[in-house]
């Protein structure tokens, strides 16, 4: 097309002028204790759905592109598993299915798949009871079928890591769920060995014996960490290779005191408190993003988030690196009053290229809108939509790009029909771009996207915004699943001759 300007490579903004076209934006859905969802045990099944559907819909309206759901709180179910019983935070009883019958997790799967946002399945692999004496437990729980698994720290009953059949076990529950339902990730929490309890050592002595074969015992701990996180790497990706994993670790990997590599920070840390050594399994490639829980202000006296974030973001490694942040703070504290405090959160994440986005802890952190955290998102930090960041040691072949067929002008704005000649099934999403007439075409520019449209049949979106008479020209391309995004189509251009509407298709 005559004086069409095309931009295709990056263009270097400030930070200022232009958010980032890619950015993870997730939202953490706790289940354990109904802390986001359901809202009470025992919802009819309608209740639960539309309890979801409302949840789904509120972050969308929020910019957010993934969710984070907690699938396995204590090794149970909130979906069919022919390994553990559905879990008394859905139903009120452990091993009540839900009535009338459904399956919540191919349910919340498929909403949030509408959506255009991702799942990403919550699995806590370790934590098996939550409270000894007023959790209920079902009959066929692991821990009456096979007790010698177990131990007993404070009120709460544990898998012992050290013991092979353990591994094993996790590692088929989780690997079912990969095969059988279409989660977009598998992710795991801070919980690995437990937080310490003062004064009380882990009860993994009878292992440790018999499997410690004379290595130090935090040494041996935090290989058995690294075992079973290798072997779930492999058992996912011979599933399903686009399925990504994924650690939210404790925010701190090693105090600067114990190494030189680590922060300049003091207290707890996941290597010498938890045996999780996280950033090696990033380095090693066994998993695909770390997203520490950096859950402080600025300027704390410990933990300061400004020293944490710039440590995280140059230990990501080449993998995704995500930063966690503790929204249900809002208010807790002086610093925590500021509401701007979450805001700069985020935007110095965006000032780090190592950095991919953000996720919140948790949903229910933002029902009435504390301190405006609803209206910062909307109206600024996420104003505009976002794809996610690719993962090209996953896959980095885009799909076809589509092709404009017609349009229309309407009542309420402009229709706009397109095809593509995908017959793989690997298209998932359409991007649809607008741009005034002389702009310069810059497909990185995410103010320009006016929807991210899910595939169909036959493929259309109506502009709402469109205003009649003026030119505009129109961009459209197709994202696979990995988020790939095609060439660009050819232009469509709308204009005004001679008084009357008209569409221009050539390239």
């Amino acid at each position: 097309m005559a004086g069409l300007l095309l931009c295709g490579g990056m263009v270097q903004q400030g930070k200022g002028q232009l958010p980032p076209k890619r950015e993870l934006r997730a939202v953490w859905v706790a289940t354990i204790e109904n802390i986001d969802y359901p809202s009470r045990k025992g919802l009819s099944s309608q209740q639960q759905q539309q309890e979801f559907i409302a949840l789904l819909d509120r972050h969308q309206r929020n910019g957010i592109n993934a969710i984070i759901f907690q699938v396995r709180p204590v090794s149970d179910a909130f979906y069919a598993s022919p390994y553990e019983p559905w879990s008394e935070y859905l139903t009120g009883r452990q091993g009540q299915p839900p009535i009338p019958y459904y399956d919540p997790l191919e349910f919340m799967v498929t909403e949030t798949h509408k959506r255009g946002m991702e799942f990403h399945a919550w699995f806590n692999p370790y934590r098996a009871i939550a409270n000894i004496r007023t959790s209920s437990v079902a009959p066929n729980h692991i821990t009456r079928l096979k007790p010698q698994w177990f131990v007993t720290y404070g009120d709460k009953r544990y898998f012992d890591p050290g013991i092979p059949e353990v591994r094993t076990y996790v590692t088929d529950v989780i690997r079912d769920v990969v095969k059988r339902y279409d989660i977009d990730a598998v992710h795991f929490d801070d919980y690995f060995y437990p937080y310490r309890i003062a004064n009380r050592e882990f009860p993994d002595g009878n292992s440790y014996r018999t499997y410690g074969k004379g290595r130090f015992i935090d040494d041996w701990r935090r290989s058995n960490v690294d075992t079973i996180i290798q072997m779930l790497g492999a058992a996912i990706k011979a599933e399903k290779p686009w399925v990504k994993f994924g650690i939210s670790p404790f925010g701190v990997w090693r105090n600067r005191d114990k190494d030189p590599d680590g922060s300049a920070t003091r207290g707890l840390s996941n290597y010498d408190d938890l045996y999780a050594d996280v950033t090696k399994w990033q380095r090693l490639g066994w998993i695909d993003y770390l997203m520490p829980q950096l859950y402080w202000e600025f300027g704390h006296r410990l933990v300061p988030y400004e020293v944490l974030v710039n440590w995280w973001g140059a230990h990501s490694y080449g993998r995704h690196m995500y930063i966690g942040h503790g929204a249900y703070r809002l208010g807790s504290s002086a610093s925590w009053r500021d509401p701007g405090e979450l805001p700069r959160q985020v935007q110095a994440t965006r000032a780090l290229s190592t950095i991919q986005g953000s996720a919140f802890y948790s949903s229910k952190s933002f029902d009435g809108n504390p301190l405006g955290i609803t209206d910062s998102m909307r109206n600024h930090l996420y104003r505009y939509p976002a794809l996610r960041p690719t993962m090209p040691w996953l896959d980095n072949t885009a799909p076809k790009a589509p092709y404009f067929t017609d349009a229309f002008e309407k009542p309420d704005g402009l229709e706009i029909r397109w095809a593509d000649d995908d017959t793989s099934g690997q298209t998932r999403q359409f991007v649809l771009y607008r741009f005034e007439e002389g702009q310069v075409i810059n497909i990185n520019d995410p103010t320009k996207i006016i929807g991210l449209i899910p595939q169909m049949p036959d493929p259309m979106v109506i502009d709402h915004s469109y205003i009649k008479g003026r030119s505009y020209i129109y961009i459209v391309t197709a994202l696979d699943r990995m988020q790939n995004e095609s060439m660009i189509s050819d232009p469509m251009r709308v204009f005004v001759k001679n008084g009357k509407v008209e569409f221009d298709f050539e390239p």
